[in-house]
This record gives C-alpha cells, structure tokens and sequence, in this order.
C-alpha cells in the first residue's frame, strides 16, 4: 500500500510542487489551504504522515500538531513542520508540541522526500517506498537489487545510490555539485570529477544492447535521467 500524505500549506505553489513530486513517487497525496478544514480532513481520512505549515490564516500549525498530538486517536500520525521560522527557539517549540521533524523554507525537495521517507519507515515501515522504478529499470530498496525488465543489474554501492537518488527524481538534471551534495553528503574529499567516474560505470552496467540510453549529460550542466 502507498503511503497517503497530507499537506497543510496556505502557499498554492508550494503545494503544487510538492504534491506534483510526491505523486511521482506514488505517494497519495491531499492538501487542503486552511487549517480549520485541514483538521477536519486529517481526522476523517487519517493521512499516513502530514506535512504542516506553521504560519496559516486561520488555525496555525502548532494549534493544529497541538490538536492531533494530544488525541489518542490521531497522535501516532507522523508530522513534518513546514516553516520560514529558522530560529532554534522556534524548532524547539515545534518540536515541543509534538512534531516529529521541522523543515525550513526554502527547502530542497530531495531532503524533504529523505525525510518523509526516514519517518515513514520509523512509524510506519510497511508503506515506504520499498521497490521504486522508471520505464523498464526498478530498483528494490529493501534487497538493494536493481532489474533492467528482467535482467538483474549487478551495481557497486556508490552506483546504486545515484540510481537511486536519480530513479526518485528522474526528467530533472542535476549538476556535478549537486550530485555530490545529494548522494555523498558531507564527504569533503570527493572530488566534483569523481562524479564522472560513477556515471560512466553506472551507464556501463544499466545500458543493455538494443535498450534505450537512460542517464543523459547535459552539456555545461550535469546529468539526468530520462
């Protein structure tokens, strides 16, 4: 079963952007722009994880987290604060209520999927994304084995985690940097040419004789899968 994610958020394109990426990741996924008629809908549908925002015209996020946190019906329910408040003090009064994670505006999109995902499978490991896929390539997260139709793909493990990260945000082009970023993390002794090296050898590996070419360079720019 997939995942139902709701999203309280009274910014129109942020719900847009982030239901039009979650979908792509076959999440279900609500949304409603006022936080009166948000309470209502997350008691009645009982979303797998909601994403909150924390400044609402009517009933605020914290009012809203303080509301379902303190039913025994509704407080197991995952809640991802959404916010332009950066400040500690703010964090830690998020959190208080009881918010599970806090995510400052602006945000990234791989992060905030990372963390939907990490919370999902600490609540709730039965509805995470375990096998994800792309045209004819599928990777199974839980075996980490990766198929090309039916042939199974034998990758290193740096290889399956840019497929993975690039199979969960696929038609998008990423530079050297920011695949570094995402897939390396903080790792300060990889060089931005080391990137090239992992992309050739996963080409090497998921490019079968008579199948389309999936990862795409993009001149001057970075990588993508399409």
């Amino acid at each position: 079963m997939n995942a139902k994610i709701f999203i309280v958020e009274d910014e129109k394109p942020i719900i847009t952007l982030i239901k039009y990426n979650l979908e792509k990741e076959g999440y279900k996924v609500s949304a409603s722009e006022n936080g009166e008629e948000a309470l209502k809908e997350i008691k009645e549908s009982a979303p797998d994880l909601v994403l909150l925002d924390w400044m609402l015209p009517d009933l605020s996020g914290i009012e809203i987290c303080k509301q379902l946190k303190k039913s025994a019906q509704y407080k197991s329910i995952p809640i991802i604060m959404l916010t332009a408040k950066g400040e500690e003090e703010d964090k830690v009064r998020g959190l208080n209520v009881g918010a599970d994670d806090y995510v400052t505006k602006p945000f990234s999109y791989p992060e905030l999927l990372a963390r939907i995902e990490a919370l999902l499978r600490r609540s709730k490991p039965s509805v995470a994304q375990d096998v994800i896929s792309f045209e004819d390539l599928k990777i199974d997260r839980i075996t980490r084995r990766v198929y090309r139709g039916k042939k199974e793909i034998s990758l290193g493990p740096t290889e399956y985690n840019l497929l993975d990260f690039f199979i969960k945000n696929p038609k998008r082009v990423y530079s050297r940097e920011q695949l570094l970023e995402n897939v390396w993390g903080n790792d300060v002794n990889v060089e931005s040419r080391t990137v090239d090296v992992h992309i050739r050898r996963l080409r090497q590996a998921i490019n079968i004789a008579g199948s389309k070419e999936l990862i795409r360079t993009v001149r001057s720019a970075g990588y993508s899968l399409d």
